[in-house]
């Protein structure tokens, strides 16, 4: 059984829940999830679990995130991107490249962003898209996204690309739409690429038909610990390894080393040699205490 991430090349016109099933299908396995949901206009980097990675989705680290996106100045559109219909045409030839240069520092920093009505966030148990397909628009809250750089790799009016570090939960399409609102004419994203998420990268991405052709699709994986490096490395005592694998937290001394001062909250990694075993968080009132343990 295979353990861990794959690091998925997901192509234009499926969803992030098709690259699931074609996984499962590849790998001919059933425990098998994703995380950070991609448009099915997008492409690029989505992380699959597989096995036991599925019950280390919550403990991942993607709060920050990279796209590579190709907008158009005076169309805008329904979904804010080419899948939609347009709902107004307004003229951009009086702008400049200088124009989009100029007005990036606006969209630094921390922002608030009105998710759009074409999203799977969810009001009264039903995603927003189903009620915008009815014609149907609602109430939204603005939600605050933080956005870590801006750059435009170029501009040949009335497209631009550009590429953007964000916070988790950042609707690339919205920006998009903020900067042709800014800009006086209205835009669209014509194209939208995830290059990283977390600690997962373009780089490291394979598409769908590799992964199925491939004769050893364990090389492949990015093993679950891997995944998980953003947390402090704790080495058992072969006792305190003994009690985590039955589901008993370990006592003080059954630690190689002392742990030290751990944050009220912080999350560790536990093993037994090379071996990793779980995570367990520390509680300030109660101690160490076992989020979950790996097969």
């Amino acid at each position: 059984m295979l353990n861990g991430f794959f690091v998925i090349d997901k192509p234009a016109g499926v969803t992030s829940h098709d690259i699931v099933s074609k996984v499962r299908r590849a790998i001919n396995q059933k425990k098998v999830g994703h995380t950070g949901t991609l448009d099915p206009f997008a492409t690029g980097v989505l992380p699959v679990a597989v096995g036991e990675g599925t019950k280390a989705i919550q403990f991942l680290d993607e709060s920050e995130k990279e796209y590579r996106a190709v907008l158009r100045l005076g169309i805008a559109t329904d979904t804010q991107d080419l899948t939609g219909e347009v709902i107004a045409e307004r003229e951009w030839s009086h702008l400049s490249p200088a124009d989009l240069e100029g007005i990036v520092p606006q969209f630094l920093g921390l922002q608030k962003q009105l998710p759009p009505m074409f999203s799977a966030i969810k009001q009264g148990g039903v995603p927003l898209y189903k009620l915008a397909r009815k014609g149907i628009e609602v109430e939204r809250e603005e939600r605050e996204v933080e956005i870590h750089s801006l750059t435009f790799e170029w501009i040949r009016l009335p497209e631009a690309c550009f590429t953007v570090r964000c916070s988790r939960g950042t609707y690339v399409r919205t920006l998009a739409c903020d900067i042709g609102e800014a800009l006086g004419c209205g835009a669209h994203l014509l194209e939208l690429r995830r290059t990283e998420s977390g600690l997962f990268k373009e780089a490291d991405a394979i598409t769908i038909d590799a992964l199925a052709a491939a004769a050893d699709q364990q090389a492949l994986i990015l093993p679950l610990d891997r995944a998980l490096d953003h947390l402090r490395r704790l080495q058992l005592t072969e006792a305190g390894g003994r009690k985590v694998g039955n589901g008993v937290v370990p006592g003080d001394g059954e630690f190689v080393e002392a742990p030290g001062l751990l944050q009220d909250g912080e999350q560790v990694r536990l093993y037994l040699g090379e071996r990793f075993l779980a995570v367990a968080c520390h509680d300030r009132l109660k101690g160490l205490r076992l989020m979950r343990v790996f097969n």
